[in-house]
């Protein structure tokens, strides 16, 4: 269930309520209650935040949430500031949870630093709206247990500083073939890696469809051995109306061997009220004739009330 009000003139506020019986024969259940909020000022200021917790059967830990952000985006000058934290116990099994148990620059639930990440940027944005940076980032990292990155390639627990460097230029969305394209090299862990790659590149094939392909070429050296990974991958979005429109995004990893594809479309039956249709499919390659690992097929319908 979720609630949402607009306030003010530019302001919302709104709650949110899950629930999911978990288990295999589903004897447990799990709840997520929270509220948020959103707040725009003038013409440049945010503000926003919110505050969640989680009920679990067998989790009796630290199961709250919460965020608080502020931003301004001048038009020289602009400045952001934000906190966020994850209890260790915090699952929302309806939704997705990228990382659990941190603080801000990823902090454990005990204080100890995870990870941390401090980035200089120089940009220049030229007059067709096409873009250059260089950028430097000066990367900490705290692994407790070995990570292996590749077949049998590890990198050792440990507390890792390490600097890398990246360039790149971004082709204007005006223009019939666009997207980025970057190099990135420098220090990774206890060895050093190079990577070029191609994102959000966007080619207009008509009025009604469009492909988006790419690829991340990684050539990452260790003491263990090297751990070269690549990734190809093509998106298509075809538009049947302004409210109806399907898409596709197959991908292709080499160093695992997989292959995985997903198929989406949505139907906007009436103003923000939506129906999707969700297919995905992973499976490993000829080479390794281990065949499916998953698939999953999904039905959503929202409907507005407006009061």
């Amino acid at each position: 269930v979720r609630f949402k009000r607009d306030i003010l003139r530019r302001s919302a506020i709104g709650a949110m309520f899950t629930n999911r019986s978990i288990g295999a024969s589903g004897t447990g259940t799990n709840q997520a209650y929270g509220m948020d909020a959103a707040f725009a000022f003038f013409t440049n200021l945010q503000l926003g935040g919110y505050y969640a917790r989680t009920e679990t059967t067998s989790l009796d830990g630290d199961n709250e949430s919460y965020q608080a952000r502020f931003d301004y985006g001048g038009d020289t000058y602009g400045a952001n500031a934000g906190i966020v934290k994850v209890g260790s116990d915090f699952n929302p099994e309806i939704g997705f949870l990228r990382r659990s148990d941190f603080r801000n620059f990823f902090e454990d639930g005990v204080g100890r630093m995870e990870s941390r990440s401090q980035q200089g940027r120089f940009s220049i944005e030229f007059e067709n709206s096409d873009q250059a940076a260089l950028q430097a980032t000066r990367n900490f990292e705290r692994l407790d247990d070995p990570f292996e990155i590749d077949t049998d390639v590890f990198i050792p627990e440990g507390r890792y500083t390490y600097t890398g460097y990246q360039a790149s230029y971004n082709f204007g969305t005006q223009r019939p073939v666009s997207g980025n394209v970057s190099y990135q090299w420098g220090a990774f862990f206890r060895g050093s890696i190079r990577t070029i790659s191609i994102n959000r590149a966007r080619v207009v094939v008509s009025d009604h469809l469009s492909l988006e392909p790419g690829v991340s070429v990684n050539l990452i050296q260790l003491p263990d051995g090297d751990a070269n990974q690549t990734v190809f991958r093509l998106r298509a979005d075809y538009a049947f109306t302004p409210r109806m429109f399907a898409s596709t995004l197959v991908q292709y990893n080499e160093s695992r061997a997989t292959f995985s594809s997903n198929l989406r479309f949505r139907w906007e039956f009436r103003p923000g009220s939506d129906l999707f249709v969700v297919w995905t499919d992973e499976r490993d390659t000829p080479l390794r004739r281990t065949g499916l690992r998953n698939r999953a097929f999904a039905l959503k319908v929202t409907r507005l009330l407006r009061f």
